[in-house]
């Protein structure tokens, strides 16, 4: 090429590019406008379909692309609370992300544990690993369910009204508040609205499918406490085994090695020793194998749990220490209904390759703390005590292991609300099939929060009432191995926002992914992520650590 044709090529160039720098400066300078025009707005109580006295913004502003620790470009954060009913009620305070780059789609994001915490929206999250919705251009929104403080002392279990919001209620009101914000702002309202959430996040996920099925078009609904009652109740049950029973406690050190066990007897099941129990299913039938070699040959020292009788540290389960145990693998079994028939709240692989000695994992205190904490006495009984104490009593001084939850005598009433306003099990999805909703969920196999075995019973109750073929048609079911709640041997990074949007706008239906393990000593693993109940199984070549030397079995 000539220096005058490169010349000319060059010039033609850049005035093509010029009108497209111009229109990006224009949308930015609109955003710009449009932002600065949002402080001091009050959205009135009539563009939100449940009741409030109403929504005000608190602050907006534009976040520059080079600000300190900002990855997803310029956008408008804006800051806002509706206004609870009652006086003494906490407001609910979102926050929304408008993004200069808009992809036309909007992401509401869900919280965790108690919630409490106002959900940001501009990270990195595992529906996308690699980059922040915010960054693919998403609008990002989410809330704290109307209460301050995220923690084991659930005390807003008082406030008749947060208990509301933090059950559904949040959810539909910050959705309706954003929607007007974002066709204000960007003059349309978005082409596809998600949800994204995990353990409270994921409940929150399958809550707005069976309460609001119209509002979205695809969820990522991951880990959900779908019974959440259940849960809690579990939770006291064990709490009763451990510390109201004489022996039923099961030190850290035991517990380890029941894990340790179930990798023995099961990691080579799916043909590779590689610290993962992935066939689940086939070491369940080892369980009783596994039970008989930890079980103390006697009552004598062997089986006593403090180091200084046996000479070291514990060696073997007592009978009241497999008792406690079994009570977290059976599960609860309630001889009256809560909300949607639930009876049943499903257990935990306890022998199945599931770690129970951090801190989400049972007590490393011998006896109840007066007031319990999540390592001190364990997860699951910590947040049955406090449900106990501030949502069925409403006494903070209540001791939850006086009670029975077979046996829940004048507040059975009290636990059926509270499973209605809160738990997410209806089963009557058809509307949001209908409207060709979306739906993918991920779990590990090892969860010690949130049972697996709940969310396996819920999709197979959608099976049972829909059919496979239905069900096939809007949900994914992926269920991970060696994964326990947002921790384990591996932990999984897949981009399960690209693969909903795909199925949603484009209508590719996911079928086996591929994830990779984030898990500091393993990172970069990768291993299928198998569609339920499949489950990778080496094919007995190949680099191990490589998602082609596996199967999905």
């Amino acid at each position: 090429m000539s220096a005058r044709r490169a010349v000319h090529a060059l010039l033609g160039a850049t005035l093509l590019l010029a009108p497209l720098a111009a229109a990006a400066l224009s949308k930015q300078a609109a955003l710009a406008a449009q932002c600065g025009a949002l402080a001091g707005v009050t959205i009135p109580a009539q563009r939100i379909a449940l009741p409030t006295r109403g929504a005000q913004i608190d602050s907006a502003a534009m976040v520059a692309a080079t600000a300190p620790g900002n990855q997803s470009g310029e956008y408008c954060r804006v800051t806002g609370s509706i206004k609870a009913l009652q006086p003494g009620t906490p407001d609910v305070h979102f926050d929304l992300n408008l993004p200069v780059r808009w992809n036309g789609r909007a992401l509401q994001i869900g919280g965790g544990g108690y919630d409490g915490v106002v959900v940001s929206g501009t990270g990195v999250t595992p529906f996308s690993p690699d980059h922040a919705p915010l960054a693919l251009g998403y609008a990002t929104f989410g809330d704290d369910s109307g209460h301050t403080g995220n923690s084991a002392l659930a005390d807003f279990g008082l406030v008749n009204e947060a208990v509301i919001n933090f059950g559904f209620a949040h959810l539909k009101k910050t959705h309706d508040v954003v929607l007007a914000l974002i066709e204000r702002v960007y003059g349309r309202p978005p082409e596809r609205m998600y949800f994204g959430g995990g353990s409270t996040g994921g409940r929150e996920g399958y809550t707005v499918m069976q309460r609001f099925p119209d509002d979205y078009d695809g969820v990522i609904a991951n880990s959900p406490a779908l019974n959440f009652s259940g849960v809690r109740l579990l939770g006291i049950a064990l709490g009763r085994a451990e510390y109201g029973v004489a022996g039923g406690y099961v030190p850290p050190a035991l517990l380890e090695r029941v894990y340790q066990r179930s990798l023995e007897v099961c990691d080579k099941l799916d043909g590779v020793a590689d610290g993962i129990v992935s066939d689940v299913a086939g070491c369940r039938k080892h369980e009783q194998e596994i039970i008989e070699s930890l079980r103390c040959a006697s009552a004598g020292a062997a089986g006593r749990t403090d180091a200084a009788a046996s000479g070291s540290s514990a060696e073997c389960l007592t009978e009241p220490q497999i008792a406690t145990l079994r009570v977290l693998r059976d599960g609860l079994a309630l001889p009256y209904p809560l909300a949607w028939n639930a009876e049943h709240y499903a257990g935990y692989n306890v022998f199945q390759g599931t770690r129970l000695t951090g801190m989400l994992g049972l007590g490393h205190e011998p006896a109840r703390l007066p007031l319990p904490g999540f390592l001190a006495n364990g997860y699951l009984f910590t947040q049955g005590d406090s449900y106990a104490c501030y949502f069925v009593t409403q006494n903070a001084k209540f001791n939850s292991l006086s009670f029975d939850p077979a046996h829940p005598g004048r507040y059975q009433q009290q636990l059926f609300g509270l499973s209605q306003t809160i738990g997410a099990m209806d089963t009557d999805l058809s509307r949001y099939i209908a409207r060709g909703g979306k739906l993918i969920t991920l779990q590990g196999l090892a969860d010690e929060v949130i049972s697996p075995n709940q969310t396996i019973a819920y999709y197979d109750a959608l099976i049972a009432r829909f059919g496979s073929d239905k069900v096939d048609s809007f949900m994914r079911l992926y269920m991970v191995p060696g994964y326990q709640h947002g921790n384990g041997v591996f932990i999984p990074s897949v981009d399960l926002l690209g693969a909903l949007d795909n199925w949603v706008t484009r209508g590719v239906s996911p079928q086996t992914l591929t994830a990779t393990d984030i898990a500091a000593p393993s990172n970069g693993r990768t291993r299928p992520l198998c569609r339920y109940p499949m489950f990778p199984r080496y094919l007995g070549k190949g680099n191990v650590n490589r998602a082609s030397s596996f199967v999905c079995a």
